[in-house]
């Protein structure tokens, strides 16, 4: 599990600096983080996450605010890809777990315990979870750093190891890198800033408030115009496919918004792909889809809602479902992260 040749040098390089530059120990390091996850009160930070778990490597920013008291906790997380087509945010409030789209005046309601039931790259407090829960973590300290190596519990079950990087002067985020089982690294976050117990307001966190602001910075005529567009679209195929299953069939209907696509295949773990243009809500300030039991799932440059048997999410202007009853849901992020625009013929 533990990487050997990571930890030859680094951990001699470690016991000199421990007794030359008088850092921390492992013990003095854990007892401060866990008295910080016990008694911070929030914080904003801002980082820049890379993918590499689709056939390109996808960059987009991240802004995350966090506040917590004795009721409940709050979460504001911001997602913006390089392109700037779309961006969306995740919201955790009094009400409820939220997915917002904003470039068309969507939100989701999830029946979620989320951020509580995985670990979290880009959040502070789930990557002090981490390290405080992993008996066997590996600790190394580099020039004016803290080095973790730790297990992961992440929904995608091929992030197997992570590493964690803190700033030994304040023992804030500076970088995570998650890797799979062969330590090839399939996701890095690098904070580019963050402030411990930034004084927020629960207004921050409310789902009405950020829907209103974000479309007053946006521009609804290009959503508008992407929607029209997207009534005649190239089908968007796969190029990874589970093993001893293969397309059967591809379906094309005509709808209110324009055509649909229904992919289906068939063999030792069917599944069937629809693809129809996202329509954009013409009011505002209308109540949130109940989406039922779910988790927001990052695929790639875009959030989708991933339940039980289906996975829904939005690119391009275009709305995307895979539907099935014996598909893991690693298996279903990763035919969603290998589609790529092709037409049908």
């Amino acid at each position: 599990m533990k990487n050997a040749r990571w930890l030859s040098l680094v951990t001699l390089a470690s016991v000199v600096l421990l007794a030359a530059c008088g850092d921390k120990s492992q013990e003095e390091v854990i007892e401060e983080l866990d008295e910080t996850l016990q008694t911070m009160d929030g914080y904003q930070a801002e980082a820049t996450m890379t993918m590499q778990t689709g056939q390109e490597p996808r960059q987009y920013e991240v802004e995350i605010a966090h506040m917590q008291n004795d009721e409940n906790r709050y979460y504001r997380v911001e997602l913006q890809n390089e392109d700037e087509e779309q961006n969306q945010m995740i919201l955790r409030n009094d009400e409820g777990v939220f997915l917002l789209t904003p470039a068309l005046n969507k939100s989701f309601r999830f029946q979620s315990d989320w951020p509580n039931n995985n670990s979290q790259i880009y959040l502070y407090e789930s990557l002090i979870g981490d390290i405080l829960t992993d008996t066997e973590r590996e600790f190394a300290v580099e020039e004016n750093q803290y080095v973790f190596e730790t297990s992961t519990n992440y929904q995608n079950q091929n992030l197997h190891q992570q590493e964690i990087v803190l700033n030994s002067d304040d023992l804030s985020p500076h970088a995570v890198r998650v890797f799979d089982e062969d330590y090839n690294t399939l996701v890095e976050v690098v904070f580019d800033s963050f402030t411990l117990d930034e004084t927020l307001e629960r207004e921050q966190f409310d789902m009405d408030a950020n829907m209103e602001s974000e479309e007053e910075e946006g521009e609804e005529p290009a959503a508008v115009e992407e929607e029209e567009e997207a009534t005649s679209f190239d089908v968007f195929m796969p190029s990874h496919e589970p093993s001893n299953t293969e397309l059967a069939e591809s379906e094309e209907v005509e709808t209110d918004v324009g055509k649909r696509v229904i992919l289906t295949y068939e063999g030792d773990q069917p599944f069937t792909i629809i693809q129809q243009p996202a329509s954009i809500s013409a009011a505002s300030g209308t109540s949130p889809t109940e989406l039922g039991h779910g988790e927001p799932e990052v695929l790639g440059d875009v959030v989708g809602v991933m339940s039980e048997e289906t996975l829904t999410w939005t690119s391009d202007g275009i709305e995307f479902i895979i539907a099935s009853d014996s598909l893991e849901s690693e298996e279903m992020s990763a035919i969603a992260e290998s589609m790529t625009s092709t037409s049908t013929k």
